[in-house]
């Protein structure tokens, strides 16, 4: 089992309402961190045996002055700010898919939601890390953008593709104040979102087609997101990691 120690260390959180944002900020604070975790879910339950080193804010990360102010607010009373996990995404299956019939305001929605919400995420937090003397941030993309879908879901692809780009200009961008940008692009994993394996045949039919021969746990994914925020990772910056059982191989 992969061990972390972030004492010391303060990190905010996006979608830490549930599945591999969940899995993250609990992991951070296992390892001693403090985490601010913002989400437009209901706070699960567990978090509040981590005391004040946990903080959990309710509401929409489209929303630039709610951002701002509960970063502001993360950062003053953990007296400094040093990572950033940018986790939080919709796939609205149904209303989400090819862009040659979609509702472009669901298009809208979807982008606002996916990437504009980063961009607020990352235009509150860097100032922290400057005062920090540094940090590290990493933002979810998905292995879906990198491969066409004969079902589309377009809004999403897209929208996560820009993920990947957002992260490797924020990654030169800051390179020489010692922030660190990375983007980690998930394979299949049993979360919430995927709500629509719901039964275990379901979840294993998934896994028969990822040379690994399962679907991936919350878990799995929050160990290479804790790798790349920690020190082991002090010289990776603007890299996609692919974590996906070897799906991208066929």
């Amino acid at each position: 089992m992969l061990t972390f120690d972030f004492s010391g260390k303060a990190a905010v959180v996006t979608g830490a309402g549930g599945g591999m944002g969940q899995a993250i900020a609990r992991a951070m604070l296992k390892a001693g961190g403090m985490v601010a975790m913002l989400d437009l879910k209901p706070e699960p339950e567990g978090y509040g045996q981590f005391g004040e080193r946990a903080i959990y804010a309710r509401g929409d990360l489209t929303d630039e002055s709610f951002v701002r102010s509960t970063i502001d607010d993360a950062a003053r009373r953990f007296g400094r700010l040093d990572y950033l996990a940018n986790v939080a995404g919709v796939l609205w299956f149904g209303r989400d898919k090819s862009a040659l019939e979609m509702d472009l305001a669901v298009w809208d929605q979807v982008f606002a939601i996916n990437l504009k919400s980063m961009v607020h995420t990352a235009r509150a937090a860097v100032p922290h890390m400057r005062a920090s003397g540094g940090g590290a941030m990493v933002h979810f993309s998905t292995i879906q953008c990198l491969r066409g879908d004969p079902l589309p879901q377009d809004a999403y692809s897209a929208s996560k593709a820009a993920v990947g780009a957002l992260s490797r200009s924020l990654a030169m961008q800051l390179a020489a104040e010692n922030i660190r940008s990375n983007a980690i692009y998930p394979g299949p994993t049993q979360t919430p979102m995927q709500a629509r394996w719901d039964t275990p045949e379901k979840v294993a039919s998934v896994g028969s087609h990822i040379p690994m021969g399962r679907v991936g746990r919350p878990e799995e994914i929050a160990n290479a997101a804790l790798f790349l925020l920690s020190d082991g990772a002090s010289y990776i910056t603007g890299i996609d990691l692919i974590v996906d059982g070897g799906m991208l191989l066929k």
